[in-house]
């Protein structure tokens, strides 16, 4: 089993700050986890619990067919939650849904160095990409122009075509 430990699974994407969903720890499983498998060692007691919100140095994210099938080493203790699993893809839908609400209000702070440029003197002309830290590449500033506050979103409400 690999570890989920602080460097690895810290729950968020470097470079944007978006929380990105942790995937099961089982070598070659392709599913979301749904649960964390956490040692207690004074305790010989293995617990199979709610996917934590934080990495633990012994704790192993779990999908739920692996949650639902582990068993405890020879003399330990198996505890495993009773509740119902919560969907990840539930939570991954609300997560990203406050995050774009965060950034649309200002609230959220610039993601790890992808600052705003200060000077629109600076700012690169119109379709024109400045590489950014990393090799990446910070996309142009918004239309010339007055916006009056609003910036226009790529998605649009189309009227019924029965209509």
């Amino acid at each position: 089993m690999r570890v989920s430990g602080a460097a690895g699974a810290s729950g968020h994407d470097s470079l944007t700050g978006v929380n990105v969903p942790r995937r099961c720890c089982r070598p070659g499983c392709p599913h979301y986890a749904v649960a964390t498998l956490t040692f207690v060692y004074s305790d010989s007691t293995a617990v199979v619990g709610p996917l934590a919100t934080a990495a633990e140095p012994h704790s192993w994210d779990l999908c739920f067919n692996h949650a639902g099938r582990i068993t405890a080493p020879r003399g330990w203790e198996l505890v495993r939650h009773p509740g119902p699993w919560v969907s990840p893809e539930e939570d991954d839908l609300i997560a990203l849904a406050e995050a774009v609400r965060e950034r649309e209000s200002g609230r959220a702070a610039p993601a790890n160095g992808w600052y705003p440029q200060a000077n629109p003197v600076d700012a690169p002309t119109r379709g024109a990409s400045t590489a950014g830290p990393g090799g990446g590449v910070l996309a142009p500033p918004g239309p010339p122009g007055k916006t009056n506050g609003r910036r226009r979103g790529h998605l649009r409400v189309l009227p019924d075509p029965s209509d």
